[in-house]
């Protein structure tokens, strides 16, 4: 014979939960005088064949068709109001969930007319909390069938809708602040946000109460990581490589022989550098023209060694050799092409690459 409840209640504080079913699994055989026992900061939705039929606020509620009138038509007359019926009781946290993390998982690309090349790109990272503000429908909403409903468990929803915003906010912010002047504004930047994020939280009865923006900087990506996300093209991706070796040699720490041959690349790399600074990594639209996509392959036999650049990587070597980069790797390991080895780096001058085209 089913269990009937003539008392139903969840004395728990719900630091983590937002939602949790009475019973936890199937549905609860009640009747009508079952009382329903709801703590501060907790409410009740009462719930048949999927149909909300009431919601009880803090306090001892006893079931009546007074205040479910539609358990007229479940019970009926003819049992004296005391036959069993089949239910649900969900319990909401109304309390605040403060301190939810959020943080960019990929670079914002924000306009930076101007300066460098005319981008920039921010992460950053912070802080959120929210409430349900409408218990009904954000039962209906979020929780369906579930037992229970934890912060976790929409915490991915909730942050892919604040990224959202913050990314529109930053697009449109960027037009009118420079990127200095924006990442000083993250109060204000919290504030648009959140006003403009409330009606997607109210579209499944949430309120977001709170939205900080704890820091934003420049991402940290590397030139390669630029040139993935289609950042770059390749002679500024070149001019960044230079930059890279130029740092990579100043942090040698063995000294020596090491140091000096990064020393030696990096004033190799001075002319390269000198065209990037002197306008060579304009944005377009800033009075430059933009470079060329690729360098064009050359030989020497054809007299355009003067195209190709003073010092490349393996990729770069292998563009004008028409060969995959790991061919080049294999030339420099085998000692048939000479290189320079920068920390875990590859670079080839223009004369090794011409010496070993001739060999």
């Amino acid at each position: 014979m089913a269990r009937i409840f003539d008392v139903i209640e969840y004395p728990n504080e719900m630091r983590n939960e937002i939602v949790h079913r009475f019973p936890d699994t199937g549905s609860g055989d009640f009747r009508i005088g079952s009382q329903v026992i709801v703590r501060e900061a907790q409410s009740a939705v009462f719930f048949r064949d999927g149909n909300a039929l009431d919601v009880f606020g803090p306090g001892r509620h006893t079931i009546t068709t007074a205040n479910i009138p539609v358990l007229i038509d479940v019970v009926g007359k003819a049992f004296n109001d005391r036959t069993p019926f089949t239910a649900e009781v969900y319990y909401v946290s109304m309390r605040e969930f403060a301190d939810q993390k959020w943080g960019t998982p990929q670079p914002i690309i924000v306009r930076n007319p101007g300066l460098g090349l005319g981008v920039a790109l921010l992460q950053g990272f912070g802080t959120f909390s929210f409430q349900v503000k409408d218990v009904q429908q954000f039962v209906t909403q979020m929780v369906g069938t579930q037992g229970m409903l934890r912060t976790e468990d929409i915490g991915s929803r909730m942050r892919s809708m604040l990224l959202q915003k913050l990314t529109d906010a930053l697009g449109e912010w960027g037009a009118k602040f420079a990127v200095p002047e924006l990442i000083g504004k993250t109060n204000e930047l919290g504030a648009f946000v959140r006003a403009q994020v409330q009606d997607d939280f109210a579209a499944i009865g949430l309120t977001l109460k709170t939205f900080y923006v704890e820091n934003l900087k420049p991402s940290s990506k590397s030139a390669e990581e630029l040139r993935a996300m289609g950042m770059l093209d390749m002679q500024t991706y070149m001019q960044l490589q230079a930059a890279d070796a130029m740092r990579d040699a100043a942090q040698n720490q063995s000294g020596g022989a090491g140091l000096t041959a990064g020393i030696g690349a990096g004033m190799g790399l001075g002319n390269i550098m000198g065209q990037a600074f002197s306008g060579g990594m304009a944005a377009p639209g800033a009075g430059a023209t933009p470079p060329p996509a690729t360098p064009p392959p050359a030989t020497p036999a054809s007299g355009g060694s003067a195209s190709m650049p003073a010092v490349m990587t393996p990729s770069e070597a292998a563009v004008v050799l028409r060969v995959s980069e790991e061919d080049v790797i294999a030339a420099i390991q085998a000692g048939d092409l000479k290189a320079k080895k920068l920390g875990s780096a590859y670079r080839i001058s223009r004369e090794a690459l011409e010496e070993f085209l001739k060999s």
